[in-house]
């Protein structure tokens, strides 16, 4: 039987929330699978325990970019250690130029952009110079260039922490507008069912048999209602298949029918989001620094 470690009992409580012997005992019944015992606690507490799934855990921005004539966009996410430097003149300037850049130059990928020229010297070697110059360490995480079928409906909030591009065939502004908000508020996993991996899917499916078997439910009942749990988690996580922020009386898909209109694509960024951010223990730390302080 594996060992289950007291770092492992923090890890899992810090990532559900769930009382200290619960997360104890849903470790060894998984036999130290961090993963499993997550669903364990899933199956016991609800979705409680999986609150803290999308918590964002690192600083930095969004910027985007849009050409002239409005058919090319692009949307990058660059981190830093804290939120003050997310607030540096320098480093806002340096998200905007990437996103020009990207949009300009359409690079393949990360180390592609930091290759590219950014003024007198590579994006690399601007990167390096601004840590040197704020001192925090600043990482390109991602970006995206979008060449539009139809047209480009964006969205930044927070503080540009979250940021939004979609590309809408047919309506109008406003409405590539409102789905970008949309997007923001309700962060779809993808477009449609199609998009979202069998694995999580699986994982909801064998979620809703154990929380059927515990509640005492026939065994032929399990099928079905892990099926209509499948469902139901689709619509949730789904573009199409969302209730629109905006009229709760129809979906996305319903409202798109109704404009004769349809989404080729959409970006979501949330700044940090799936990034583990050290925690610090500020008590400790003045503690150890005292006992320091004291030898000779």
């Amino acid at each position: 039987m594996a060992e289950i470690t007291a770092g492992m009992v923090k890890e899992l409580r810090e990532k559900t929330d769930a009382p200290m012997m619960e997360c104890k005992r849903a470790l060894s019944e998984a036999a130290g699978d961090m993963d499993r015992a997550e669903e364990i606690l899933r199956v016991k507490l609800g979705s409680k325990a999986s609150k803290a799934a999308g918590r964002v855990a690192a600083e930095g921005l969004v910027a985007t970019y849009f050409s002239g004539d409005g058919k090319v966009a692009a949307l990058v996410e660059v981190n830093c250690e804290t939120d003050f430097v997310a607030k540096n003149d320098d480093f806002q300037a340096f998200c905007r130029n990437l996103a020009e850049l990207i949009g300009k130059s359409d690079p393949s990928d990360v180390t592609a952009l930091a290759a590219l020229t950014l003024g007198d010297k590579t994006v690399e070697a601007t990167r390096a110079a601004l840590v040197g110059k704020i001192g925090e360490n600043l990482s390109i995480r991602r970006f995206v260039r979008m060449a539009a079928r139809g047209r480009i409906g964006s969205y930044v909030h927070g503080g540009a922490k979250i940021g939004v591009l979609v590309d809408l065939v047919g309506a109008d502004e406003q409405l590539a507008k409102d789905l970008a908000m949309h997007i923001a508020a309700s962060k779809p996993k993808s477009l449609d069912a199609s998009g979202v991996p069998a694995e999580l899917l699986d994982t909801e499916r064998r979620i809703a048999i154990e929380k059927a078997k515990e509640a005492g439910k026939p065994e032929a009942m399990l099928e079905k209602i892990a099926e209509g749990t499948v469902q139901k988690y689709l619509k949730e996580v789904t573009l199409l298949g969302q209730t629109f922020v905006k009229d709760d009386k129809q979906t996305v898909e319903q409202l798109l029918k109704a404009r004769n209109a349809s989404v080729a694509a959409f970006t979501l960024y949330v700044v940090g989001e799936g990034i583990e951010k050290k925690q610090s223990d500020f008590a400790a730390e003045v503690a150890a620094q005292a006992a320091a302080a004291k030898k000779p």
